[in-house]
């Protein structure tokens, strides 16, 4: 599916919840007083409703998880659905982060419902220029109907709701794992119960053996409590699957579950047979919390289904706070992911070892360990969750859900790299050993820098003279192409032009996500790539260049958009310069499956692609006679965008009231800089690429024009008349009248 970027670079639009600490809905109350409000919002959100623009559309939501009465066939499995209860109309932000005034329209008689494209946050910002946010955009501010058909069959949503029939999908375990985890969960206070039901298990069934629990006095007994996920844990273990699925059929009958035994177990991660449980002996845990452990973990799974099935933001906070406390238990380590990703596969992701590897290698996706001895935090834990489903929705990605991932783990070869510590390589149950790894280095707190949207609205307002239509076309198609290049005659604003698209593609101004470089005849892959470099101690340093570290710095925040501004690509040699990169530049082989080795690689087998989510901006001076054309390889990766001197009444108009300049002098200098233009154009050894452009009488903004005539003498003469006798080096007579007329009576 290719993505469609209507409407890039538009307006961000607004999806909001309506509920105060799962009180009451307050949407009746919004839209009779023309309002909308957050309450006790966290820093993030605070900088968002800061953000919000008068104009920008917002609309109420409230987002749950159903299984019933859905408008298709869902195969019996839960999906998630927005309900759009009320839209409207920005029209004031008092800038306090929690309260905006709108101009709601009529309410609608009954929400409309949106289906699988949903997000958890309390404030959701939708920029335009996505397949999917363009219909999300369109369903609920201008009443286009959802495409049902085309969102279940997308790469995301396929295996589970898609047209294959339910017989073919690779996934069909995952319904079984999920019924187990809710009858489970009934048995959160029926705990004795349930490890009696167990300990008859391991009695009829081999291969069930890790039921000894050891005391503080040195003493062994049968385990008198468990965790819900040791519970799954009993027969996803390293066993025969004949065994496995033994004790899953006796699991299912103790619990109730219907669903059917699973064939196959197929890409599904298991515990080491020597650490097995969740939880320490009874001898390592403190005589005040000998089973606190244990409740942790029945907590974070009660509330990772809670989040997995509300999608709401209040159950993010509950998990994120639950997680921390479970992670930080003796004996639970990596495989407290696992035991989420059993219970949620599709809302979940397992950070086993062999799971690490290939996210970290294959999909270059970096993840961290700000939590407990080195390990994962709730936020870190998120943060690789957010970044695989932003991927996930990629056509050209190389998985696209979570079993999917872990499927393609279990067969990822990837010998040179050793595994990264997982509980599961770590000692025995019944070592005295500490559970692994070394303390993690407290996570540093960092304040939200406050977020100011930029648009095509900020262009034109900044002093661009390129109509909206033509910016609009331009943003589509960097969206689209991924790579583009400003050309045309010196002064006509192409690097100030091609630094604003990037923002406006961005949607914000954030410098942070802007890379501008030059390129000169001396640069090489070395500088812009990578390449060695001298270090302090004499040594050669492998150093990453400007572009490595922006690939890099995409590829951690998929979410994000990121762009690179390449000033006067055709001064260097670009085929040279971008290496192997040339290829990598195409918008479809962004993709972890068409990655390249590098000509300077950190260790063996390392292999490197661009992100979708970075852009590329080039500009091109076409005037420059020192300098050979652009080789085809490279303008067929990009698109050309033309660029002309502008002067008329936009030009004229903006500089009046930025600087205060006459209208009667502003005509002059515009009737002055047409005439040049007509004559450099008409000149066989020049023509129209060498015309002088509008930046060239522009003022900064901010500049303080006093003399209106003396400022235009002095660009002549410092700016103008140099590149004029540059242009007709070969006849100054030619250079030194235009200077004349341009001048006379000024």
């Amino acid at each position: 599916m290719s993505p469609k970027a209507e409407g890039a670079g538009a307006r961000a639009c607004w999806f909001v919840g309506a509920t105060f600490d799962q009180a009451d809905d307050q949407t009746p109350r919004f839209t009779e007083n023309g309002i909308w409000e957050i309450h006790n919002p966290k820093d993030r959100e605070a900088a968002l409703v800061k953000s919000m623009q008068p104009g920008d559309r917002i609309a109420i939501k409230c987002t749950r998880v159903r299984k019933d009465n859905l408008p298709f066939d869902n195969r019996g499995r839960k999906v998630s659905v927005m309900a759009i209860k009320a839209i409207g109309t920005i029209k004031e932000n008092f800038r306090d982060g929690c309260s905006l005034k709108v101009a709601w329209e009529k309410p609608f008689k009954a929400p409309r419902e949106w289906f699988f494209f949903t997000y958890v946050d309390k404030v959701w910002r939708v920029l335009p220029g996505n397949w999917a946010t363009d219909a999300l955009i369109g369903f609920a501010f201008e009443g286009k109907p959802q495409d049902i058909n085309l969102f279940r069959n997308h790469s995301f949503w396929r295996e589970r709701f898609g047209d294959r029939a339910v017989d073919e999908s690779r996934f069909n375990w995952t319904g079984f794992y999920e019924a187990v985890a809710d009858k489970l969960l009934t048995f959160r206070n029926r705990r004795t119960e349930l490890i009696s039901g167990i300990h008859a298990i391991a009695s009829k069934v081999a291969g069930l053996t890790n039921l000894e629990d050891r005391f503080a006095d040195g003493s062994f007994g049968p385990l008198k409590d468990i965790c819900p996920f040791t519970a799954m844990g009993i027969f996803n273990r390293g066993i025969t699957d004949a065994n496995r699925k033994a004790i899953a059929n006796e699991l299912a009958s103790l619990l109730g579950v219907s669903e059917p035994v699973p064939s196959s177990f197929d890409g599904v991660p298991i515990l080491n047979n020597q650490r097995s449980w969740f939880f320490g002996f009874a001898k390592d845990r403190a005589k005040d919390r000998i089973n606190s452990d244990i409740d942790a973990l029945w907590e974070v799974f009660a509330q990772g289904i809670a989040f997995a099935e509300s999608d709401d933001a209040n159950g993010l906070s509950a998990f994120v706070a639950a997680y921390d406390d479970a992670a930080r238990r003796h004996g639970v380590g990596w495989n407290l992911t696992m035991g989420l990703y059993w219970i949620r596969p599709w809302s979940f992701p397992t950070l086993d070892s062999q799971s690490q590897r290939y996210i970290e290698k294959k999909l270059n996706i970096q993840i961290g360990k700000s939590g407990p001895k080195g390990r994962c935090s709730a936020n870190d834990y998120l943060a690789v969750l957010d970044a695989l489903e932003a991927r996930f929705q990629e056509d050209v990605y190389p998985v696209h859900s979570f079993p999917e991932l872990s499927l393609a783990a279990w067969h990822f070869e990837d010998a040179g790299t050793p595994a990264p510590p997982t509980s599961t390589d770590s000692a025995p149950q019944g070592s005295d050993a500490r559970d692994d790894d070394s303390e993690a280095a407290d996570a540093t707190g960092v304040t939200t820098p406050p977020i100011e949207p930029y648009s095509i609205d900020n262009i034109l307002a900044d002093g661009c003279f390129i109509d909206r239509e033509k910016l609009e076309k331009s943003l589509n198609q960097l969206s689209i192409k991924k790579n583009m290049i400003l050309q045309g005659p010196p002064g006509t604003g192409k690097t100030w032009l091609a630094k604003r698209l990037a923002l406006a593609l961005i949607g914000q101004r954030d410098d942070s996500k802007v890379r501008a470089v030059q390129f000169h005849p001396n640069l090489s892959y070395e500088d812009f790539v990578r390449g060695w470099r001298p270090a302090g101690d004499g040594k050669l340093k492998l150093v990453d260049g400007p572009f490595m570290e922006m690939i890099n710095a995409a590829a951690k925040a998929p979410r994000m958009k990121y762009a690179i501004v390449i000033e006067e690509i055709n001064r260097g040699n670009p085929a040279q310069i971008f290496g192997e990169m040339l290829t990598l530049l195409e918008a479809d082989k962004r993709t972890p499956d068409e990655a390249l080795e590098l000509s300077y690689r950190r260790e063996v087998g390392e292999r490197v692609f661009i992100p979708g989510n970075l852009y590329v901006i080039g500009t091109m001076n076409i005037a420059d006679r020192s300098l050979a054309l652009v080789d085809l390889a490279l303008r067929r990766r990009f698109a050309i965008i033309d660029l002309e001197p502008i002067l008329g009444e936009p030009w004229r108009n903006w500089v009046g009231s930025q600087f205060g300049m006459d209208s009667d002098i502003l005509d002059e200098i515009e009737k002055r800089m047409t005439a040049l233009n007509d004559e450099i154009s008409s000149d066989v050894c020049l023509g129209p690429k060498f015309r002088v452009g509008h930046s060239y009488v522009t003022p900064p903004i901010g500049a303080q024009i006093v003399d209106a005539r003396e400022w235009f003498r002095q660009i002549v003469y410092t700016e103008i008349a140099p590149l004029l006798d540059e242009y007709w080096f070969d006849a100054l007579d030619k250079s030194q009248k235009a200077r004349a007329r341009l001048l006379e009576g000024f």
